[in-house]
């Protein structure tokens, strides 16, 4: 089965929306997951062309490099860790946790990802794990240690270390925002 790999799908709305508009544009995947379109037969050229354009629309990117692909899916990996709170890998660090699920060595994955995101590995995961405390700041439902343990920070001053480097201010000050500025996931893997 002939699979696609695709830029920025990052959460279950994004595998609904393009599996809704590479239908709608004659172009029905098998199957849709986070970073990837699979096929039952090769659309031909000319369906690669038009499902590239139905992405391009939607916010989507196909990817056609190798070296992008492996980009995505370190950046997939890094999301799935921060946003699913299922997805524990305990005592592991990232690095052994990135190589493993990669089969590369880290080193390798680290200067790739450096170069074609302007930014380390772990600069974006920080900025996976602040977007992340963003959301549960808004949603109200936890205090600041459940959130700090839910995302594997050492302490709760580390986490609002962190998110006041990040953000400039405290989370207690990000909380009490009428406001609050939240960026998308696919921003976050562009380098400021």
């Amino acid at each position: 089965m002939p699979t696609l790999k695709i830029k920025n799908i990052v959460c279950p709305r994004c595998i609904r929306v393009v599996r809704e508009e590479l239908t709608a544009a004659g172009y029905p995947p098998e199957a849709v997951r986070m970073g990837m379109v699979t096929y039952a037969t090769h659309p031909g050229e000319e369906g690669i062309r038009r499902i590239a354009e139905v992405l391009k629309e939607n916010g989507f990117e196909l990817l056609l490099d190798a070296e992008d692909q492996q980009v995505e899916r370190i950046k997939t990996l890094i999301i799935g860790l921060v946003h699913d709170r299922n997805n524990k890998r305990a005592a592991e660090n990232l690095s052994d946790y990135l190589s493993r699920e990669l089969r590369q060595n880290y080193a390798t994955l680290s200067k790739l990802f450096s170069s074609h995101e302007g930014q380390t590995i772990e600069r974006f995961l920080i900025r996976q794990k602040i977007e992340r405390v963003k959301e549960l700041l808004t949603y109200g439902e936890e205090n600041l240690s459940e959130i700090a343990f839910d995302l594997d920070y050492s302490s709760t001053a580390h986490l609002s270390g962190q998110f006041k480097q990040e953000t400039g201010m405290t989370p207690t000050q990000f909380r009490k925002m009428k406001d609050p500025d939240r960026r998308s996931l696919d921003a976050l893997g562009e380098a400021e």
